[in-house]
This record gives structure tokens, C-alpha cells and sequence, in this order.
């Protein structure tokens, strides 16, 4: 029963999350820094109240670690929800952050000096192609349409570039967060409810820099004729990135890996699917097919027949037992 409900709130929780982000982006497109500081600020009250015992609770890993990775995950959130402020459509940033298989394997590479296998690096030729594909006919849709609607359609295409290359570095920046936490996690042990309420407390001072910004939009929030419906919105997003995230975490302790890479590449499918034809987003047939390279890459990399078929043997060998 526990995995099945942890399986809901991952798909309840990351599914509206994404649409509520798309509408409220859709009638503030500037917001990404005041839903970035209700997200943390969410879940750092409740790891506040029930994860650090209203701070008697000492860190299982020293707090020295917990800053540089708070710096990685503060980034990389920050960059994330700005980009959709540089003309970077929901479905190819759904798409481009999938791209993640591909940081780590070159950061691996790179850092942990790992090697692979010649099925892993077709897999991620797979990804790597999807994308391209995926953001070359983005690149030619932002030409188009500013050339139909803006004389200056280079100035757009231009903030289109510098939210693809957001997208990059925040794809980098999680990879090198995801090594650091590893070693992290290897030397200290997984701590991943305390990680999770450090990781959103300790960036909280860092808003302040982003304040003006924050309060223009709370004016805009005010000022907007559905007052209420944007306040809703916004508050929906906050609750339920904790949903999403709290049950990736009950997933994580009650399911192999597999079943949890499986559930949240799904989840991002459906999301996509949902945001195409829900929101109208212009997605062409090239789309669908770096769609498909991607997650087909996906799922090849994480060998999900390999160990779906693994699964089967040692399931029709136990049948035979009894």
C-alpha cells in the first residue's frame, strides 16, 4: 500500500506542480524568483517543525557540507525557474532538464574517471540527439514567430540563447551536486529528510538578494484582476513541489531503483503530454520524435528490459520452486 501511495503522490504532486508553474508563468511571466522562494520556504518550515525538532535536533553531516551543497542547489533552482523568463517554453525545458543522464555521465567521466558501456554511451547518443532535435525546432518556432510579431526578432532569439544556456549550466551544476552528495552520502551515510530541510533552510538568506524582484511581483500578484485565482496558484505550486518531493523520497526507501527512475520518467511523460495539449504548445512531429529518443534513451540507460526481464526469470523460477 505504501509504494502505491507513494507512486500517487509523485504523480499528484510533480504533475501539478508543472501545470500550476505553466499558468502562473503564463499570466506573470517574470515569477520564477517568488515561486523558487515559496518552494523553499515551504519546506523548510515543515523540516523545521518535524525533520530538525525546532532545531534541537544536531545534523547527522557537518554543516560545512551542507553550504556547498546549498550553494549547487540553490543555484541550480534559481536558474531553473528563470529560465522560463527567457523565452523558453515549458515543453522544452521539461525535455532539456531530462537531459541529466547526460551531465552525469560526462561529469563522471570527468571526475569520478568512470567508464561505460557501449550500450550507455548509445543511450545517451539517444538522449543527446532527442534534445538537439528537440531545441534546434524551438530555435526555428522563436525565429518565426518574432519575425511575425517583433521587428527585432534577433533580440528574442537572443534571450531564447541565454535560456538555453541557463539551462545548461543548472543541468551541470545538478550533475556536480549529485557527485558531491554521493560522496557525501558514502562517508556520512543517506540522511536524505535532513539533507532535504538543509538544502531549502539554509539558501533562505539568500532571497534577500532577490527581494525587490520578489516584492514587485507580490505587487503584480495584488494588482492582477484574478488577485485571488494567481495567489492560488502560486500557493498550489509551493504545496505541491512538497508533495512531489516527499513522495520521491517515501519511493526511494520503499522501491528499488528501478521503480523509481521508471515512475518519474513516466511522471515527466504525462506532464509533457498534459502541458502539449492542455496549454496548446506548439509541438511539431520533430518534437515528438526527440521526445521519443529521449526517454527511449532514458530508459535504455537505466537497462529497464534488462532487469524487467531479469525480474520475470527469477519470478517463473520461484513458481517452479512451489
Amino acid at each position: 500500500m505504501r509504494p502505491a501511495f507513494a507512486v500517487g503522490l509523485v504523480f499528484a504532486g510533480c504533475c501539478s506542480n508543472v501545470i500550476f508553474l505553466e499558468l502562473l508563468a503564463r499570466t506573470h511571466p517574470g515569477c520564477g524568483n517568488i515561486v523558487t522562494f515559496a518552494q523553499f520556504l515551504f519546506i523548510a518550515v515543515e523540516g523545521f517543525l518535524f525533520e530538525a525538532d525546532l532545531g534541537r535536533k544536531p545534523p547527522a553531516i557537518p554543516i560545512r557540507y551542507y553550504a556547498i551543497m546549498v550553494t549547487m542547489f540553490f543555484t541550480v533552482s534559481v536558474v531553473n525557474n528563470y529560465a522560463l523568463n527567457l523565452n523558453i517554453a515549458m515543453p522544452l525545458h521539461m525535455i532539456f532538464r531530462s537531459g541529466s543522464l547526460i551531465a552525469n555521465m560526462i561529469l563522471g567521466i570527468i571526475i569520478l574517471k568512470k567508464r561505460y558501456s557501449m550500450f550507455k554511451y548509445t543511450s545517451i547518443a539517444l538522449v543527446s540527439a532527442g534534445i538537439f532535435i528537440c531545441t534546434f525546432m524551438s530555435a526555428k518556432q522563436v525565429t518565426v514567430q518574432s519575425s511575425l510579431s517583433d521587428k527585432d526578432g534577433f533580440q528574442a532569439f537572443a534571450w531564447w540563447l541565454l535560456g538555453i544556456g541557463a539551462l545548461t549550466f543548472a543541468l551541470l551544476m545538478s550533475a556536480r551536486m549529485g557527485i558531491f552528495q554521493e560522496t557525501l552520502y558514502r562517508q556520512f551515510g543517506k540522511h536524505s529528510k535532513e539533507a532535504l530541510f538543509y538544502n531549502h533552510a539554509l539558501p533562505l538568506p539568500g532571497f534577500i538578494f532577490l527581494a525587490s524582484d520578489i516584492y514587485d511581483h507580490v505587487v503584480l500578484f495584488n494588482k492582477s484582476g484574478k488577485c485571488g485565482v494567481v495567489w492560488q496558484y502560486y500557493l498550489t505550486v509551493s504545496e505541491a513541489e512538497y508533495v512531489c518531493i516527499r513522495g520521491v523520497f517515501i519511493l526511494t526507501t520503499e522501491c528499488s531503483s528501478l521503480t523509481v527512475t521508471l515512475v518519474v520518467t513516466l511522471r515527466k511523460f504525462v506532464s509533457l503530454i498534459f502541458s502539449i495539449l492542455y496549454f496548446q504548445n506548439q509541438f511539431t512531429l520533430w518534437h515528438w520524435l526527440g521526445t521519443v529518443f529521449v526517454f527511449t534513451g532514458t530508459l535504455m540507460y537505466t537497462e529497464v528490459w534488462k532487469n524487467l526481464g531479469a525480474t520475470k526469470s527469477q519470478l517463473q523460477k520461484d513458481d517452479k520452486k512451489d
